[in-house]
């Protein structure tokens, strides 16, 4: 049985002293918050940072020049036309051409390819190793840990130029050997600071909670301490695609890099070197191209590092 209880001192309030607040005034004072993942708060802070966004916009369009510039322009990159040869900048050929009559805007961009899939394929690969050899290094310690970088020790003792000679002269001058010789010393530097970051990591309270539920060593390593160390090793990634280009450019332009029937950026600037002083244009624009592209890499690698420092969050 239901029971009416009435409250007097409500029951005697003049309801004319009280006004209904309308619907779409009842959550005016409700603060909506914004829920953002680590990798979009890490975006939004790198779009402030107006040099590495414009490295960015830059890197892409290079990237994308250098895939479908040597799709869609009349100009094969190795075509000969020895009429139009060593011309200047023109409507037909914004670069103009080199001793052999090719379009040297081509070239860059076909030899953009090249130099990109080498320095992007072996920092991937760097990565990986210098990951789980540095991971396993730092995670593990002890006697594990002092054997692993003592073999790291030793293979950095010799000169990388060394080992990337000898790879070239036993394998060939294909890209990939190139990709071989830069991976085989370059993942050193990226398992010394994966390993400096996992053992100071796993002391942490999240790593030792993670333990004491029953988590596997492989999850700990990769889910919480990789990935909570991601911001130097995204930063020394970034870092190594430049260093690549160089390597390979470098190598090249010396005769002792890529096959001369590949143009790279370094054999192009070899084909160039003979004509500094006739025609310096001709290498302006590729030495500009390089330039501009390395130091976008590097304002990127530095845009990153500020995003990522887990200070500011």
């Amino acid at each position: 049985m239901a029971v009416d209880i009435k409250n007097p001192v409500v029951d005697n309030i003049d309801s004319s002293l009280f006004e209904k607040l309308p619907e779409e005034e009842k959550n005016s004072e409700f603060i909506a918050l914004d829920i953002k993942t680590f990798f979009r708060d890490s975006w939004d802070r790198y779009k402030k940072n107006k040099l590495a966004l414009i490295g960015l916009i830059f890197l892409t369009i290079m990237v994308l020049g250098s895939i479908f510039v040597p799709i869609f322009s009349p100009y094969d990159f190795e075509s000969q036309d020895l009429v139009n040869k060593n011309q200047l900048p023109s409507a037909q050929h914004w670069m103009g051409t080199d001793k052999l009559g090719r379009d040297i805007f081509v070239r860059i961009m076909y030899g953009g390819r090249i130099s990109f899939a080498i320095a992007f394929s072996t920092a991937f690969i760097c990565l990986v190793i210098g990951i789980l050899y540095g991971g396993i290094a730092g995670y593990v310690g002890g006697r594990v840990d002092m054997v692993m970088m003592r073999i790291v020790d030793i293979l950095d003792s010799v000169p990388t130029l060394l080992y990337v000679i000898l790879i070239l002269l036993i394998f060939g001058d294909s890209i990939g050997s190139m990709m071989l010789a830069i991976c085989f010393t370059s993942w050193i530097g990226m398992a010394r600071q994966v390993r400096a970051q996992i053992q100071s990591a796993k002391e942490m309270e999240y790593a030792l909670a993670a333990k004491v539920l029953g988590a596997s060593h492989l999850r700990i390593l990769l889910k919480h301490l990789v990935i909570n160390s991601i911001s130097p090793i995204i930063v020394n990634l970034t870092l190594m695609v430049p260093s690549a280009i160089f390597t390979e450019s470098f190598l090249s332009f010396v005769g002792i890099g890529l096959n001369p029937s590949i143009p790279s950026w370094g054999k192009l600037a070899n084909d160039c070197r003979s004509l500094f002083f006739t025609y310096p244009i001709q290498i302006i624009w590729l030495v500009t191209t390089m330039s501009l592209t390395i130091l976008s890499l590097n304002f990127i690698g530095d845009g990153i590092g500020e995003a990522f420092q887990a200070k500011k969050r």
